[in-house]
């Protein structure tokens, strides 16, 4: 099966503009049902635009009918013609057009809002930006604070859906592990146990006053 060049972007369409079942979907995009589950429910992929694939040229419109009429067929993918543009090229270091570097502080909050497992330092690789830059978004020290706005980096023209699907899983997976072995160092259950199990006495109830006279007499 040829890979899907934007395989979420692909999917955010699919969902808008057919009747597929999530299982199709995501047979055709390379993703988890419950993944397309979410993108249909607004979890997942919320800023990121919808990609047509068959005006891309990697879905021919009989196969899109077919996998319509019939819930158990697995759409095959096709060449896009536009392959060549849009898989990633190793480059020198990121390069932002002078026209687009004023985007790149909106890219930096999109990035704060929803992905915040990805590092600084990834941030500012794949948007050719600074740490202290991501700094003054995050804490709204930044000369145009009150005019940025989470906008996808996609949208902005900033980096190919295939750099920042590429980012994000990463990220993810590294948070995945990181996760894993803490979980792993710390014990299950509580850590006290109740006092009836060590061995701590209970002090008696105290005595009452009449209780002491009565004894006298």
């Amino acid at each position: 099966m040829t890979d899907i060049l934007m395989p979420k972007a692909t999917a955010v369409w699919l969902v808008d503009n057919t009747s597929l079942t999530f299982d199709q979907i995501a047979d055709f995009c390379g993703l988890h049902p419950l993944e397309v589950k979410g993108i249909a429910d607004g979890e997942v992929a919320r800023d990121i635009r919808g990609a047509d694939p068959i005006a891309n040229g990697q879905l021919s419109r009989e196969e899109l009918d077919h996998a319509e009429r019939d819930a158990k067929y697995r759409m095959k993918a096709q060449k896009s013609r536009h392959a060549e543009y849009l898989k990633p090229q190793k480059k020198g270091p990121k390069y932002t057009p002078v026209s687009r570097r004023q985007d790149r502080p909106d890219a930096i909050a999109w990035f704060l809002r929803n992905h915040p497992e990805v590092a600084d330092s990834q941030i500012a690789r794949i948007l050719g930006t600074t740490k202290s830059t991501i700094d003054s978004v995050r804490n709204r020290s930044h000369w145009n604070s009150p005019n940025i706005k989470p906008v996808d980096p996609v949208t902005l023209g900033l980096v190919s859906q295939l750099e920042l699907d590429e980012v994000v899983r990463k990220a993810a997976e590294k948070r995945a592990r990181e996760d894993a072995r803490r979980g792993a160092a710390q014990p299950e259950g509580p850590t006290l146990r109740p006092a009836s199990e060590t061995g701590v006495l209970e002090e008696p109830p105290p005595v009452l006053e009449e209780e002491t006279e009565d004894a006298e007499d």
